[in-house]
């Protein structure tokens, strides 16, 4: 006699936890049935509509500084950047002397993300771009000892070069 009521049991508790792997339940999300989850990409920050294209880097016809010189083109509102922080900023890069393009995230389309500390960026960058707002736009004057100095990076900077950057700050991490 057991047997007959405890199988019947058995079948009603199944058929319920059956039924119910199909609900939703107030804050459960199910995993989708097409196999594995997609993981999280970490997405390029979208640049304010100030920041939105390319700057025209316009070299002073004064002779080269022989300090760091910052000058804000756009003040942005965001967080500030700070030496030792990851940050994420589109920039072109002219050289002082002549002018000319040696390099700018522009031109790859990719901004340039890193860590805003001696070796990973030049000295000038670190000193310049901190303090920078997300949202910002600043012009940097870097003159060689804060560069590349003697050695240049040839073949697009050559040596003792001050250098013009126009940087834009995306994002601080």
């Amino acid at each position: 006699m057991l047997k007959r009521m405890l199988i019947p049991s058995l079948l009603a508790v199944l058929a319920v936890a059956a039924a119910a792997c199909g609900s939703r339940a107030p804050g459960v999300q199910l995993a989708p049935s097409s196999g594995a989850t997609q993981a999280s990409v970490p997405t390029t920050p979208k640049p304010p509509p100030a920041l939105a294209s390319k700057p025209a880097v316009s070299v002073p016809k004064r002779k080269a500084p022989k300090q760091l010189v910052t000058k804000d083109l756009v003040v942005g509102t965001g967080q500030s950047a700070q030496a030792g922080r990851t940050v994420t900023v589109n920039y072109v890069g002219v050289l002082y002397k002549t002018g000319k393009e040696f390099d700018s995230s522009w031109k790859r389309n990719q901004p340039f993300t890193s860590t805003l500390s001696a070796g990973r960026v030049i000295p000038g960058w670190v000193r310049g771009v901190a303090g920078m707002k997300v949202g910002g736009r600043r012009e940097l004057i870097v003159p060689p000892n804060l560069a590349y100095g003697k050695a240049g990076s040839p073949p697009t900077i050559p040596p003792n070069s001050t250098l013009v950057f126009v940087v834009d700050l995306l994002s601080v991490s």
